[in-house]
């Protein structure tokens, strides 16, 4: 039996991974899989810890509670295959090892499947993204109020994806330059970028920097929840942007800071920028995203290309 499932799961299924694991087709999995794996791992064992059981034990009332969770909830038909794929995997591992009997995962196998084609992208349509702005710009006195609104218009305000959200330094952050931005540094296959900030979004990440700098958390990421400085959870993001949604009453879309990134690419794209050019403010190396959103425009708001200046 290996007991190091027993002793420090997170480990284990790191060691599993590097040393076994492959897809469907018997070849290992890439490096950037692999880490995506580890973190849906790690998400799935999170919920298991917080119902009080553990991936030798879990059933398929944990899997079910596991998609009503707040973020989960939110899942493209894609991503929960993802993920029923990767328990099933975990499940056979763990019985071939001796530490289930059982892999409650199987039947699952049969219930989803692969989207026939990719999802219409969620975003914020112009009217809710104005009333967003505006609810952003107003006035916010306490900590956790100026932090979440400055989490949000970060992200409809510069198009960065969670990931980035998450890792960004408040040196990255130049709200005091001419033109104000956001650097986001290289990340895996991303290269590094420069976003200007959107003009609603200025006066607010200036307050909140200047507001962070003088918080006693360890670090210098921008945005944390507590004072030993980790950086805040994608389920965190999701409640912060799920809470100033509902706020205005915005309720029909998926809230998720995926969404406010489509909403900025569309934004831009409305604005008349290229699709190269938002692409490229995007971090992308393809303009296979502002396709899709380029997709969800009617035809009387035809894209105009803007005039060089």
């Amino acid at each position: 039996m290996d007991t190091l499932w027993l002793s420090n799961p997170t480990l284990a299924y790191r060691d599993w991974q590097a040393r076994e694991a492959a897809g469907a087709d018997k070849r290992p999995f890439s490096a950037r899989s692999i880490v995506q794996h580890q973190g849906m791992f790690e998400h799935f064992r999170r919920h298991l810890l917080a119902k009080g059981t553990s991936v030798v034990a879990f059933g398929a009332d944990d899997i079910e509670a596991f998609w009503r969770t707040p973020e989960a909830i939110t899942y493209s038909q894609a991503t929960r295959m993802r993920y029923v794929k990767l328990l099933d995997r975990l499940c056979r591992h763990l019985v071939f090892a001796g530490v289930r009997k059982d892999n409650p995962a199987a039947s699952l196998l049969a219930s989803v499947r692969w989207p026939d084609e990719e999802p219409t992208p969620q975003y914020l349509d112009a009217a809710s993204d104005k009333q967003l702005q505006a609810y952003l710009q107003s006035a916010v006195d306490d900590l956790a109020s100026l932090r979440s609104c400055a989490i949000v218009a970060t992200f409809l305000g510069t198009g960065i994806t969670a990931a980035e959200g998450r890792s960004a330094r408040m040196g990255n952050l130049q709200a005091d330059a001419a033109p104000p931005y956001l650097l986001v540094p290289a990340h895996k296959r991303r290269d590094a970028r420069t976003v200007h900030l959107s003009d609603f979004a200025v006066p607010l990440l200036h307050d909140w920097l200047a507001r962070r700098k003088t918080l006693p958390i360890e670090g210098d990421r921008l945005f944390t929840l507590r004072p030993n400085g980790q950086p805040i959870t994608d389920m965190s993001f999701g409640r912060i942007v799920s809470e100033i949604l509902d706020a205005i009453g915005v309720t029909d879309v998926e809230m998720s800071p995926r969404t406010l990134r489509n909403t900025f690419c569309r934004r831009q794209l409305l604005a008349g920028h290229s699709r190269d050019e938002v692409s490229q403010m995007l971090g992308l190396a393809s303009n296979r995203t502002c396709d899709r959103i380029a997709a969800t425009i009617p035809l009387n708001q035809a894209l105009r290309p803007r005039r060089n200046e």
